[in-house]
Order: C-alpha cells, then sequence, then structure tokens
C-alpha cells in the first residue's frame, strides 16, 4: 500500500512539475520568460546580422517566417495555427486586423526607443494614436527604368507608359492595389476609388497597355530589371533600390500625378505567446544604429529620424526615396477598402491579366 503512495505521489509531483515547465518555456512574463519568439515578415526584409545580434543580447531564440502578401499573413494568422509573436504588415492589413480583433495592443512604456520615429510617421490614420503598430519601414510606388533602353523617353506621368515606344517592354509587380492604383491615377483619380465608373475605366485604360506589358511577375522583377530584360518596371521603392544597386544604369521616379505611399509596421498578433520578448525584440530594431544598418540592408525608406541621421548623405539625400514635400502631399496611404471592394479591385485586376493571355 505504501509503495503504491509513494508511486502516486512521485506521478503528481512529476506532473505538477512538467506543468511548472511548460508554463515557464511559454510566459510571456518579463524578458526572461520567453525563450524563443516567432518572428512572421516579409521575405528578406531584416538584415539577418541583426537577428543573430538580438539573439545573443536577449537569450531569445528567433524563428523567423516569411510571407509574400498581407493576405497570406492575415490568413495565417486567422487560422491560428502557428502563433506568431511579432508581425510585419502594411497599413491597409492593419486597419482589417484591427477591425477583426487580430492584434495586442502595443505597450509604450516598454518601448524606450520609440521616441527616435519621426512624428511624420507616427498617430496615422490607419492607427491613431500607434495603439496597436510601430513604424518599420515605409516607400512608394514607382517607375524604374533603364534610360538606355527607352528610346530617350523621360517618365514624368502614369501615362508615359502607353507610349508605343514601349512595346513589350514593362514588367508589372503583381498586385491588385499597384496595378488598379496606377490606371485610376493615370486617369487622375484616387487610388482608393471605389466609384464603379472610374474603376471600370481604370480596367478599360489597363488593357490598351497590354501590347507594352511583357510579364506581370513577382519578386522575380528583380533579377529581370537589373539584368535588362526589360526596360521598365512598377516596382516598390525598396524593390527599385535593391535593383539599381545591380544595375547602376537604372533610375527611378515616382510620376508626378502621385501614387502610394505605404507604411509597413511591427505588430503584435492575439496569438503570440512572448508578448515582453516581442516589446524587446521592437525596441531593439528601433535602435538608431539597428535601424540605420537595416535599413541599409533593405533599400527601404526609414521612419527613424535619428537613424536617417547616421545614414550616407547619398541614402539620405536621395529624393528618389525621401520626397520632397511637394510630392508627398501628393501620395496616398491604401484604406482599407473591405472584403467586398478588395475582392472587387481583385476580379478586376485578373480580368485584366485574362486579357493578355
Amino acid at each position: 500500500m505504501k509503495s503504491l503512495v509513494r508511486m502516486f505521489v512521485l506521478v503528481l509531483v512529476a506532473a505538477f512539475a512538467l506543468m511548472y515547465l511548460t508554463s515557464y518555456l511559454n510566459s510571456s512574463e518579463g524578458y526572461s520568460g520567453g525563450r524563443t519568439l516567432t518572428v512572421y515578415n516579409w521575405g528578406d526584409y531584416i538584415d539577418p546580422d541583426l537577428i543573430a545580434e538580438f539573439e545573443e543580447e536577449s537569450g531569445i531564440k528567433v524563428i523567423y517566417q516569411t510571407f509574400d502578401s498581407n493576405e497570406a499573413m492575415m490568413t495565417k494568422i486567422e487560422q491560428g495555427g502557428t502563433t506568431f509573436d511579432v508581425a510585419v504588415p502594411s497599413e491597409y492589413a492593419i486597419s482589417k486586423m484591427k477591425a477583426e480583433e487580430l492584434l495586442l495592443p502595443i505597450d509604450h512604456a516598454k518601448l524606450a526607443n520609440l521616441s527616435h520615429i519621426d512624428p511624420q510617421f507616427m498617430n496615422l490614420s490607419f492607427d491613431p494614436g500607434n495603439e496597436y503598430s510601430v513604424p518599420y519601414f515605409w516607400g512608394t510606388v514607382g517607375i524604374v527604368y533603364n534610360p538606355a533602353l527607352v528610346d530617350g523617353l523621360e517618365f514624368h506621368s502614369w501615362n508615359d507608359l502607353w507610349d508605343p515606344r514601349l512595346h513589350n517592354q514593362i514588367l508589372l509587380v503583381d498586385g491588385a492595389r499597384e496595378v488598379m492604383g496606377m490606371g485610376l491615377n493615370s486617369l487622375g483619380y484616387s487610388l482608393n476609388d471605389t466609384n464603379e465608373e472610374h474603376l471600370q475605366a481604370a480596367k478599360k485604360k489597363l488593357t490598351e497597355l497590354t501590347p507594352n506589358v511583357k510579364a506581370i511577375v513577382g519578386d522575380e522583377i528583380k533579377m529581370l530589371l537589373a539584368n535588362e530584360e526589360a526596360a521598365v518596371g512598377l516596382v516598390w521603392s525598396g524593390d527599385a533600390s535593391e535593383i539599381m544597386d545591380e544595375n547602376e544604369e537604372l533610375d527611378y521616379v515616382v510620376p508626378d500625378e502621385g501614387s502610394n505611399l505605404w507604411f509597413d509596421n511591427m505588430v503584435i498578433p492575439k496569438t503570440a505567446r512572448n508578448v515582453d520578448g516581442a516589446h524587446r525584440f521592437i525596441n531593439f530594431m528601433l535602435d538608431p544604429e539597428h535601424a540605420a544598418r537595416n535599413t541599409e540592408y533593405v533599400g527601404y525608406s526609414t521612419p527613424n529620424k535619428d537613424a536617417l541621421a547616421l545614414l550616407p548623405e547619398d541614402i539620405s539625400g536621395d529624393e528618389r526615396f525621401y520626397p520632397s514635400s511637394e510630392l508627398t502631399r501628393k501620395l496616398e496611404v491604401y484604406d482599407n477598402l473591405g472584403k467586398k471592394m478588395l475582392a472587387h479591385y481583385n476580379e478586376l485586376f485578373l480580368e485584366f491579366k485574362m486579357h493578355r493571355k
């Protein structure tokens, strides 16, 4: 009987020990609680050396996973199969994630380095007061081109892309908001337009661009343009910077009509297990020296004013990537159009792509 009691006690002690160990490993109370941190980010969107430095400094192992679209990222977080501690969505996705209660509030008291962010990038419409997000990178959508391959064309307007001299010479990113936005902007409409007549006019005009479009592609657009497989591309500014590093003959411009001003921000998804570790990682990335190094590696524009001061003048003074206030006033942030309208944008974009075949 005594042996049975002893065995029962041992089993009970082992169970409590296992429960305590599991709780300890998954705890998000204090920086020493969570031993792992899962970061969900765009591909090639962080200097890997910074991850290693954070791991060494914090003792937290980073599990780094990537996504290729805001929609894919949101679907994964909604499903909840994987618990992400930090994610990096764009502004319209943040608005949607807030509405669907997929985010945890940011504790500003744990982010001493938040003071380094330029005030113009705080308190924006998609997240007033930055209750749920912290700026990571920003940029524009524009035209990258090779002057030697465009027969003397200069690009000041979106409408320059319809020039017949660009027959089979344009690559477009595979993004409905970007391509439909280009069509809308070329007609003088907002890239957040929901007027059906305007949307149909934009699709019709895009259809007229078809003879000039060589392909609609994903990440390979950078390699194709750098290798001069096409003369012109519709790209994000950070991709343009990377392309121009590979081929110095190329240039980048944001058309006079205006374009998209986008923001990617760090957030803490609702299912996060290591909330304090997430704050520690975000604060680490906000350090000016870290942010400056990350900016040089990634090539996008930093919202960190003190990191900007650490960058070489040929980066910080380049108006192609840090545009003038005159041009910035013409830029628009993507609004969250809602599921129905976003699906309609995707449908119109698909119709344009099918017309090319």
